[in-house]
């Protein structure tokens, strides 16, 4: 039998992590509110992969109650995510994700684009995925693993609270409404590079965007996180010193 894996938070990312896992023949144990952590690694001490797959806001609360004995093989998908997430926690070398397919409740699966993934077990995610049809491709560095990351991060940022403005689909924002779609991709980029203490190719990662929204014309702009992730956005912003103009006056419109 096939190393177990252990994946924490069974919403719709689980279900899909672990219908991979099981074709691929592992076996999954699934961790939900009411399982008692340190129980279980007692009698699971060593998996092969610990997925958390829980939402952004989670996330933090998880990792800091995270046993031990599974603090060095954590994987991780969750979106607006940074070095600094994990770090905060004592973890140093997830498998890290950015995830570029959406899966919601009683709906197919629907891929953007291919989702690149980074860690001691990308290969076991890239094959998981594979087994679904989902394509997703293994990074070679960590400098890599940022860029893609801030890069899934100004995509939805971006189309999230843009879309709070205007609402429509990306391709409309990105070909109707792109002055407003440069303004806020920008101050997101501005915050992305203040919390990672270095700046990246700014051009580059628009372009990234833009693949993005190329992958799925259709996308809805907003769903029921983006006034979440625009209050997130303002609070990152205040705390690194800047102004954010812009994102200030929609969050202004929407109160």
């Amino acid at each position: 039998m096939k190393e177990p894996v252990v994946i924490i938070g069974m919403g719709e990312m689980g279900g899909v992590f672990s219908r991979g896992l099981l074709k691929l023949g592992h076996p999954v144990f699934p961790v939900v509110r009411e399982t008692n952590q340190e129980a279980m690694a007692r009698a699971l001490p060593d998996p092969v992969l610990v997925l958390v797959t829980v939402a952004e806001n989670d996330l933090h609360p998880v990792l800091e109650q995270l046993p031990e004995a599974w603090r060095d093989r954590v994987g991780l998908v969750q979106n607006e995510l940074l070095p600094r997430d994990w770090q905060a926690h004592g973890i140093s070398q997830p498998t890290v994700v950015a995830v570029w397919f959406e899966k919601k409740k009683g709906q197919d699966i629907k891929v953007l684009v291919p989702s690149p993934v980074h860690g001691p077990n990308a290969g076991l995610l890239v094959n998981t995925l594979g087994r679904l049809d989902i394509p997703a491709w293994q990074l070679a560095s960590e400098d890599e693993r940022l860029f893609e990351l801030v890069r899934k991060n100004i995509y939805i940022l971006t189309t999230n609270i843009a879309g709070l403005e205007v609402g429509g689909t990306v391709d409309a924002l990105w070909n109707h409404h792109r002055e407003l779609a440069l303004e806020v991709a920008n101050e997101i980029l501005d915050i992305q590079f203040a919390l990672i203490g270095k700046r990246l190719d700014r051009e580059r990662l628009v372009q990234g965007m833009v693949a993005g929204i190329e992958g799925d014309p259709t996308h809805q702009c907003t769903g029921r996180s983006a006034p979440a992730r625009l209050a997130r956005a303002i609070a990152h912003a205040d705390a690194v010193g800047l102004a954010v103009a812009r994102l200030r006056k929609i969050a202004a419109r929407q109160n």
